[in-house]
């Protein structure tokens, strides 16, 4: 092997780091171009409240549902944005591959959002009060009649998968208890003010089969000062 003068090997240095600038600033570039669309930098949330002081929800399975089930949806909806940044430059990819993409980014974006909700109305003392009981009222004529419902909801869902939402709908102007069969099933233009997560990993660890006890439980851990926030904003 030839022995490289000091020149030689000043050269030879100084033209591999051209090379890696060169190959850093493409990479840059690359980086810069690519649609916000596509951005995938969709980071979780921390937890809004102390996951000890739940009333019949355990630490064990609030810490257990948000870092596996809620940050795994967060990890794999940027994945999924990668992997649609990649193929959108793809010209001759078959359009049904390109759209199972699109359907996992949908079911990705709806877990996130609704997981996100979730935990936010979660951490109060479960005494509804405010503007979201007077809209509950108004449209349910008692609280009681609206709460049944919630539930009755909920308890339907059990044993399988899903989410029961109180939502506002933007376009009827009318207030509902949604039944929703999974992270895609919403009412259009449906805006959430209260969600309650229906799927076995949001109850098994505690109750097991007995999904209605985790139902109960959950209504007493609603943080009612968040569902305001949000009924106001759309009143």
């Amino acid at each position: 092997m030839k022995k490289l003068s000091r020149r030689e090997a000043i050269s030879t240095a100084l033209a591999a780091g051209a090379g890696m600038l060169a190959l850093n600033n493409i990479t840059m570039a690359q980086s810069e171009n690519i649609p916000m669309a596509f951005g995938a930098k969709h980071q979780p949330k921390p937890l809004p409240f102390d996951p000890t002081k739940l009333n019949g929800i355990s630490e064990k399975l609030i810490r257990s549902h948000h870092e596996n089930n809620y940050t795994g949806a967060v990890k794999a909806l940027n994945l999924v944005e990668q992997h649609l940044s990649a193929m959108s430059k793809e010209k001759d990819l078959p359009p049904y591959l390109y759209g199972d993409l699109k359907r996992e980014e949908l079911i990705r974006t709806g877990s996130v959002v609704l997981h996100e909700k979730y935990f936010a109305n979660l951490g109060g003392n479960g005494k509804a009060d405010g503007s979201a009981k007077k809209l509950i009222e108004k449209w349910f004529g008692s609280y009681e009649v609206w709460e049944a419902e919630f539930k009755r909801i909920g308890n339907a869902l059990s044993g399988g998968s899903g989410w029961t939402i109180l939502a506002f709908n933007s376009h009827t102007k009318e207030l509902h208890n949604y039944w929703s069969a999974d992270h895609t099933s919403n009412a259009p233009f449906s805006i959430p003010l209260l969600v309650l997560d229906m799927y076995e990993h949001a109850y098994q660890m505690d109750y097991g089969a007995a999904s209605a006890k985790y139902v109960d439980a959950f209504m007493t851990n609603i943080n009612w000062e968040e569902v305001n926030r949000r009924a106001e904003a759309v009143a």
